[in-house]
């Protein structure tokens, strides 16, 4: 009789057996070799360094980073944009490789002598190129907007704030790996090593989104609205209390000075007096009203803006010819030009009324700030509507709105649509719409056929009308313009205009159209890079030369001319105005 076989457990299946006495096979062979490859495949690059395909992608998004973006740029924030791109770059290579190596059932190996040797010799011929062009286009782009030439030392500071960006980039991605790791390592002593690791990643990233987001923004914001509410009690030198009872913060106002925060106060104090505007059309003008009211006023949205109406009444500034309800930016801010110019087009027989909803500055308020801003619009100009319209309709002043930047967006929140538009108001000016307005968005997307995106035509322009530079016009040039006109005012260099987060993989209508007159034609739209091209770009367009980025001051008496309609004016008149605002 033959003696019993037993089947080896875990051994290839029921048919694979042993004899008795037989060693029994190692079972965790495989698992060492899966282990040992993976310590391999980690031997390959030390912490600190990069793998061949990391660095290819790395090296060919930062040449990319090289062509022109909508504002000129100098070599540090050069640098910045070529660091976070040569960041993405590593994270592409990294996952090209991944999935080639996936494809091709192999593991990750050393790449030879030869591979690092061509990466030296054909990356830096090809960086060498983009870096010739890059400085040649950003000349093109100065001269373009009229900025002055920039050294070439500053210029060449860029590879090393670069490689400072890419650096402090990459440590942070490692480390995150590296706490994900962990955090699977100690959760596999509970449950399987996959579904550790899987469980481990998702812990450490919800945290890290969780800091990013929620708790690391509001602590922020916390933060920087208590510092920022301390500049608000602060007055600029030359700004003075009003001795007019028809300014906020003068004798009998119902808003007092200390209320007014810092912007408040600038605007109350600053602007044309009646003898100002009555040297300037040769001819007798009321003094122009301006009313306004601080957060300090109230803490409630809603009861601030009947504090703003209120002063309005007590003025009488439902009794001029015009009304202006103007939406703030940022700390409650107005561009002084676009506030001047209205009151010199109405010879002086207007008022406009506005309240702070913040204490951060433009570009805070303009990533933190969008609900208070819409509050604030919609609030304002439904207090002025509603006591607006319970005045005869012959004794009602013509009534306007403006807003410029995220004002715009603010100002936009007290109506649903072009009818809306026109049957509640004589006109509006929106100035640097940001890209995410509500109304704009629609007139633009809704745009004829065959109008650009930049300069779009809505409905024949019978209302709504846009236009990059107002002293040529709105499109459709020469065609009647009658009722109500709205005006959005935008250059095509603007990247608040543009920017939106679907520039990381999608080409925008703007730049699949001929490039308007401050753009180049060798700007074009590259997944990833141009995201981060004109997200560097919107910290720095205010400071653009007039009629480009984000500056809109020259802009002004062109855009309320085309708005206000004003009777017997002339070219003359508007370059006489400009001077003077200017001077």
């Amino acid at each position: 009789m033959s003696e019993p076989r037993t089947v080896a457990p875990g051994t290839g299946g029921a048919g694979e057996v042993r004899e008795p006495g037989a060693p029994v096979p190692d079972t965790t062979g495989r698992q060492r070799r899966t282990a040992g490859r993976v310590a391999a495949a980690d031997r390959l690059r030390p912490w600190w360094g990069v793998t061949l395909p990391a660095a290819w992608g790395a090296l060919l998004l930062v040449s990319l980073s090289l062509t022109p973006s909508l504002l000129p740029r100098d070599g540090p924030v050069q640098g910045v944009v070529s660091g976070i791109t040569a960041a993405l770059g590593h994270a592409l290579g990294l996952a090209v490789a991944a999935g080639w190596r996936a494809f091709a059932d192999r593991d990750a190996r050393p790449a030879r002598r030869a591979a690092w040797w061509g990466l030296a010799l054909g990356g830096g011929v090809l960086l060498l190129v983009a870096l010739v062009l890059g400085r040649r286009w950003q000349g093109q782009l100065r001269a373009l907007m009229g900025v002055p030439g920039e050294p070439l030392w500053r210029w060449l500071l860029w590879p090393v704030v670069a490689l400072v960006v890419y650096a402090v980039l990459i440590a942070v991605c490692r480390t995150v790996y590296v706490l994900a790791g962990r955090t699977g390592r100690l959760l596999s002593r509970w449950m399987g090593r996959r579904a550790a690791r899987a469980l481990g990643a998702l812990t450490v990233g919800a945290a890290v989104l969780l800091l990013v987001t929620d708790v690391g923004v509001n602590a922020f914001v916390t933060t920087a609205d208590n510092a920022f509410s301390l500049a608000d009690g602060t007055t600029p030198d030359g700004v003075r209390r009003p001795d007019s009872a028809q300014r906020s913060g003068g004798p009998g106002s119902l808003v007092d000075w200390d209320e007014l925060g810092r912007e408040g106060r600038v605007f109350v104090d600053r602007g044309p007096s009646r003898a100002d505007i009555a040297a300037f059309t040769g001819g007798p003008s009321p003094e122009p009203l301006r009313a306004y009211a601080g957060l300090g006023s109230s803490d409630d949205v809603e009861e601030r803006a009947r504090v703003a109406v209120a002063e309005l009444d007590r003025t009488g500034g439902f009794r001029r010819d015009r009304l202006l309800v103007a939406t703030t930016t940022g700390s409650g801010w107005l561009d002084g030009n676009w506030m001047s110019a209205f009151e010199y087009l109405s010879g002086g027989d207007s008022a406009i009324v506005s309240m702070q909803y913040s204490y951060l500055p433009s570009p805070l308020s303009y990533l933190f700030d969008q609900t208070r801003a819409r509050a604030a619009g919609r609030e304002l100009f439904d207090a002025v509507y509603e006591r607006w319209s319970a005045l005869p309709p012959e004794d009602r002043p013509e009534l306007y709105v403006f807003g410029e930047s995220l004002g715009s967006f603010g100002a936009e929140a007290a109506f649903s649509g072009e009818h809306d538009l026109r049957n509640r108001l004589s006109g509006a000016v929106f100035v640097g719409p940001p890209e995410f307005n509500v109304l704009y968005g629609e007139f633009r997307d809704d745009r004829d056929p065959g109008s650009p995106a930049v300069e779009p035509v809505y409905r024949d322009g019978r209302t709504v009308r846009f236009s990059t530079d107002p002293d040529t016009g709105a499109p459709p040039r020469g065609e009647p313009w009658s009722g109500t006109r709205v005006l959005y005012v935008q250059h095509a260099s603007d990247p608040v205009s543009v920017w939106t987060p679907d520039l990381l993989v999608e080409r925008p209508d703007w730049l699949a159209e001929p490039p308007q007159a401050d753009v180049l034609e060798e700007m074009v739209w590259l997944p990833l890079v141009t995201f981060w091209q004109v997200t560097l770009d919107m910290p720095f367009a205010a400071d653009a030369p007039p009629g480009h980025g984000h500056h809109y001051s020259a802009e002004a008496v062109d855009s309320w001319v085309t708005v206000l309609r004003p009777i017997g004016w002339t070219d003359a008149d508007s370059d006489r105005l400009e001077h003077h605002l200017r001077n």
